[in-house]
This record gives structure tokens, sequence and C-alpha cells, in this order.
């Protein structure tokens, strides 16, 4: 098995990758490591894949995949993930703003004090306060709704054992709940490093605004199917037997009201008549609902799931 997979992702990154690659090549050759670069070229539409292609005649460890068109952070390294094949894998971005003279610390982290999974964090940025800010906003809600307690989960440099990306599924913005799943999936010794972080070389940032409120709504899904993904039932099912009960309730209490005002011929009016009982009507039906809703939910995961099929268009190996 070789020592290290170097899996990046990249988008429009083609001024930066003959530096990377030659940097990620001197740092491996300076610790002797047997290694492999794994880059996923995300639908660019500048000469990144031209430039690969190049570069894998320099290079006989590289590999690269190229995406038939944009899909995002998290399908590049699921693809990534799926090929590597190294005892420790670690993950970069392609912009020169991590830095590979980190990766033999985060191997020994990861090889000789037995950590799942490392992530860095970049204590000092070079990120305009636009960027910073709503990034200390998410995460702090990832930490208070997680439980993993790290300052910085967006942070593109991690360290991971092979097996703990082997059990990842990623897809949307789940690239950024990494340590979250890990710890959902058993490894549940994470750490972090404080990294450098250096100020972008090339090019512009390819992430808005828009990232943390869809970073947001993924954290709230995954939390969701982590909790009940294979027994949404439990849940649909809870809600529906509440919904159903307090529906059955009222339209019992109702029907008694009006049976007591009768047998002491006190005055009473219809049960339809009363407001009380069209919001039991309502409680009633969404609880059945709910109930459906649950039976859909446990046929579904019986079924193959294809949320991280990806249109590769070429390879190099």
């Amino acid at each position: 098995m070789l020592q290290l997979s170097i899996v990046v992702p990249l988008y429009n990154e083609a001024e930066s990758l003959p530096e990377l690659c030659s940097w990620i090549d001197r740092v491996m050759k300076e610790n002797a490591f047997s290694y492999e670069m794994i880059f996923v070229n995300d639908g660019s539409n500048d000469n990144s894949w031209e430039v690969l292609k190049q570069l894998s005649t320099q290079y006989s460890t590289i590999i690269a995949i190229s995406f038939a068109r944009n899909y995002g952070k998290s399908a590049a390294l699921h693809e990534g993930f799926s090929k590597a094949s190294g005892q420790v894998v670690i993950t970069m971005d392609a912009d020169l703003q991590d830095s590979p003279d980190e990766i033999p610390e985060l191997y020994r982290l990861i090889t000789e004090e037995n950590y799942d999974l490392i992530s860095g964090w970049k204590q000092k940025r070079f990120d305009p306060i636009s960027k910073t800010i709503p990034t200390k906003l998410y995460n702090a809600a990832t930490r208070k709704l997680s439980g993993v307690h790290l300052h910085d989960f967006n942070c593109g440099l991690k360290a991971y054992k092979i097996e703990v990306v082997k059990t990842l599924r990623l897809y949307g913005e789940m690239h950024r709940y990494i340590p979250v799943q890990a710890k959902w999936n058993g490894f549940t010794k994470i750490g972090e490093k404080v990294v450098q972080h250096q100020a972008r070389k090339y090019g512009v940032t390819k992430f808005g605004l828009e990232r943390f409120l869809y970073g947001f709504l993924d954290l709230l899904s995954i939390s969701f199917v982590q909790i009940f993904g294979k027994r949404p039932m439990h849940l649909f099912g809870s809600l529906g037997i509440l919904s159903f009960l307090t529906g059955s309730g009222l339209t019992i209490y109702l029907m008694g009201v009006k049976i007591y005002n009768i047998a002491y011929n006190l005055k009473y009016r219809n049960v339809t008549d009363n407001p009380l009982f069209f919001l039991a009507l309502v409680a009633i039906i969404l609880g059945v609902q709910l109930f459906l809703a649950g039976f859909i939910g446990e046929l579904l995961i019986t079924n193959s799931d294809k949320t991280t099929n990806y249109q590769i268009k070429e390879e190099i190996s």
C-alpha cells in the first residue's frame, strides 16, 4: 500500500497546477514517501485539463479525473476518495492557499498518534471580512448542532485514515461536514492542527456568499439523514401517531360534550358547527399522511442510492 494519497479537487486552476505539483513532489521526495496525486477536474472551462495532461508526462504519480460538467467540490472529493489507495489520504485545494509542507506532520498524527481524522485550522486567514465573519458563524453553528468541536470545518487541508474516506458519501455541499459524517460513522478520534494559510496567488475564489446558506441547509439535511435515514418510520410514525391521537381525542371530546348536554337537557350545538372539529379533522388527516410518508421512506431506503453517480468525461492513470 502507498503511504499517501493526495486528493486535489480543482475548478479553473490552470495557473497554479504546475507549481502545486512541483511543491508536492518536492515534499514527498524530501520525506521519502510513496504517494499518488489524484486531481479531479470539476468541469473547468479553462485549460486545466490540458495542463494536467502535460504534467502527467512529467510526474508518473499523477492520477486525474475530468467531469463532464461542474458538479461541485463534494462530487470531486467523492470521486477522488474512490480512487485513493494510500494508507493516509490528504485533501488540499489547488489554489496554493494550502501548504504541502504541512503533509509530513499530518501523516505523523494519523500513523503515530492514531487519529482517524485531522482537520486543518487556518487560525490566521488571508480572506476578506465578507468571508471570515460568515465562516465563524457557520463554524459555531456546526459545532453546536454536531457536537464535533473544531474551529474550522471547511478547511480544505485534512488528513484521514483510508478507512474513513471509504465510508463517506459526498454530494451537494456535504464536503463541509466530513468530520461530522466521520464521527457518525464511528470514527471518533478527530483532531485539528493549526496550518499556514497563504494568500491566493492566482485567479479569484470560486465560492460566493450563497454557499453559507446552502451549507446550513445541508447541515440540517445530514443531521436528519444520520438520525432517521435508516428508520424514517420512527420519525414520521411518531409524529403521525401524535397528530392522529390529538385529532381523535378532540373529536371524542366534542362528541362527549354534545351527548352530556343532550342527557341533561342543556343547550348544545352540532359537532360540525364547532371550529375545533375542523382542527381535529385536519390533525387526523395529517396523521395518516405522516404514516404514509414513513412507509414511503422505508420503501425508498431499500432501493439503490444514485446521489453519488457523476459523469466522468476522461481519466489519466
